[in-house]
């Protein structure tokens, strides 16, 4: 098995803030403007990376933020807008999303063949595998952090209590 090797970016991913998804979609936008222009320029689109990177991570940012919506944050319910709202923003804007991979798609399997389309799928794969490890192993991270914090803190508490026990029985003998 090939190994990828771990990117910088993806590292900040898991910590980078969430977008809402009018920002994802204009940052796609964006980008893939600035890719049918280079391309339509004659630019090959191998020199283009960073912004095909971008492209792919509001596009990724924006599923993420999909799924989210399927199950909100209590706050979030409470003080946002209505559902019937939210479920309109996110539809529109997945439809605009839908057809720029499908533009993405019609592209590279116009330059590079079918077959780079099938490649481009799976490095996504590859790179959300690498993405999941990195966020399992951050949550691992906190949930160790949290329960050596809560083992230390009670260790603490019970040689007070301790303590304080045996000062109480030394004082009513009067061996202090």
């Amino acid at each position: 098995m090939e190994r990828v090797p771990r990117l910088r970016a993806l590292r900040t991913w898991v910590v980078k803030p969430a977008m809402d998804p009018i920002s994802c979609v204009a940052l796609a936008s964006g980008a893939f403007k600035t890719l049918k222009a280079a391309i339509s320029t004659g630019k090959d689109i191998q020199s283009m990376g960073q912004t095909i990177a971008t492209w792919g991570q509001a596009f990724s940012d924006f599923n993420r933020l999909e799924e989210r919506q399927k199950n909100p944050p209590w706050w979030e319910k409470t003080f946002k807008g209505s559902d019937e709202e939210a479920a309109i923003l996110i539809w529109n804007q997945k439809r605009k999303m839908e057809q720029m991979r499908k533009e993405m798609k019609d592209h590279i399997s116009f330059i590079y063949g079918p077959s780079a389309w099938d490649e481009v799928l799976r490095i996504e794969a590859e790179q959300r595998r690498i993405r999941k490890e990195a966020a399992y192993r951050k949550q691992e991270f906190i949930d160790n952090c949290i329960n050596w914090t809560v083992g230390i803190v009670a260790f603490l508490i019970g040689g007070v209590i301790l303590a304080a026990a045996i000062w109480i029985v030394g004082k009513a003998r009067g061996r202090w």
